[in-house]
């Protein structure tokens, strides 16, 4: 008996129908119905140069008359070599070491099994514990999910996760221990002392955890001194500092990582999404020399992907490079960051909804809330996160809703556009996000 086709037999997250997508041009996309929309999340905040760029099809056609495909095992290449030489010179420098995956989940994968490889070569096979931060999100594979708390994201997995120590995150805004910074003492970051404490100092690896936070916890920037109480305390401890830089590196943030905000001299960096800026998969670890050259010594590291270090993606992630470093794409992120920030704030000011505006660079995020003074969220099924963003999108705007209270309640989105954006396309995202917030208003009452 023959099949009858369905008309779309795709499935994703939800059953959701989206619009299909006819081409996409700078920060702008078109669908199949000829309508246009501002790209104001960069996907999944991923396309950091926009759509379309010329010299990265440029870079696309020239690689295409050499070859996409060789394994690593067999063949080095070119574009691979000349990007890890790159992201060397441009890093930080105790980060001298370069291992290739294709998105986040697999860098963040990558750096713990590096991580436990090291320790293992080292003869301290008990540490493997790895602790990261509630709310987080570190990727939707196994391990990245053990380390990752979002619990919608979660919990029909559990059973099947190692579990992983979890402490708060610096969110201010509704501190875990009811206190206010910098009268806090940052609790939040000497809580890892004490989970160190709580599983044995000599079973912990590393603690994992975002400089700035993406969607998990809507663009978190945690308090200055926050990081040099964290770097401390792993040194103290022996435990390795594991970065995920899969959302904030690339200029995101206005430096072309995030970590250089605060001087973090981490052991471990994992990296993707801007890194080709959707243009092929494409991520990587970055690593003191002296780790990599401990797990060579020993046994080696068993462990890579079909295509790591994939020659058509070494070249576009070259050519995106240049794009973002060469084209001011870092300083430009920086000062329509400001601008878009500015504007975001004056939203919060005339829309009641708005509890806080919060992020750095292109990075950034409104949490929403029924009273600005006492901070309470909506109820759940109003889903105001999604009224929002659908708002938004009638409008011709796309930006990224989440909760923020792991996963279960509160409202926040993401705005995120790429790094190329103009301020006349900020002041148009204002001026449709504006639109958008009076219809929830009006939509609530």
């Amino acid at each position: 008996m023959k099949k009858v086709a369905n008309s779309n037999p795709l499935f994703y997250q939800t059953s959701s129908v989206t619009p299909i997508v006819s081409r996409a041009e700078g920060i702008y996309i078109w669908d199949e119905s000829g309508n246009r929309y501002i790209d104001g999340s960069s996907g999944a905040v991923i396309s950091n140069i926009g759509h379309n760029d010329p010299k990265i099809l440029a870079a696309i056609n020239t690689q295409a008359k050499s070859t996409f495909f060789t394994y690593r095992t067999q063949f080095e290449n070119r574009p691979a070599v000349d990007l890890a030489i790159k992201l060397v010179d441009h890093s930080a420098p105790h980060l001298e070491r370069v291992f290739y995956v294709s998105g986040g989940s697999e860098a963040v994968e990558s750096a713990i099994k590096l991580c436990r490889s090291y320790f293992y070569s080292r003869g301290e096979g008990n540490r493997h514990i790895f602790i990261s931060r509630a709310p987080s999100y570190h990727g939707s594979t196994i391990g990245a999910l053990a380390l990752t708390s979002y619990a919608p994201l979660e919990i029909p997995y559990r059973p099947l996760l190692n579990s992983c120590p979890k402490i708060p995150a610096p969110t201010c805004y509704r501190c875990h221990y009811q206190k206010t910074y910098p009268d806090c003492g940052l609790a939040c970051a000497h809580a890892l002392e004490t989970a160190i404490r709580e599983q044995g100092p000599e079973n912990v690896a590393a603690f994992v955890v975002e400089p700035i936070g993406g969607a998990s916890t809507g663009a978190l920037v945690p308090p200055e001194d926050y990081f040099g109480i964290i770097q401390e305390i792993c040194q103290r401890y022996g435990i390795l500092l594991i970065l995920d830089e899969v959302m904030s590196g690339f200029g995101r943030t206005g430096k072309l990582f995030a970590y250089e905000h605060w001087d973090v001299a981490a052991d471990i960096v994992a990296l993707s999404k801007g890194m080709a800026s959707g243009y092929y998969p494409l991520g990587a670890i970055m690593v003191r020399d002296r780790i990599v050259q401990t797990v060579l010594d020993g046994e080696g590291f068993p462990h890579g992907h079909t295509y790591a270090g994939n020659p058509m993606a070494c070249a576009v992630g070259l050519a995106v490079f240049d794009r973002i470093v060469e084209g001011g794409l870092i300083d430009n992120a920086a000062l329509m960051g400001k601008r878009l920030k500015n504007g975001l704030t004056t939203l919060a000011e005339k829309f009641p909804i708005i509890g806080e505006v919060r992020g750095r660079g292109l990075l950034l995020a409104l949490e929403f809330v029924q009273d600005q003074e006492s901070r309470q969220t909506f109820a759940e099924k109003l889903q105001v996160n999604d009224m929002v963003t659908a708002q938004a999108f009638a409008e011709g705007l796309v930006i990224y809703p989440r909760r923020p209270i792991n996963g279960l309640s509160g409202d926040h989105v993401l705005i995120a556009p790429p790094l190329i954006v103009t301020s006349n396309e900020v002041d148009e995202i204002l001026i449709k996000l504006d639109t958008a917030l009076a219809r929830v208003m009006s939509l609530l009452g």
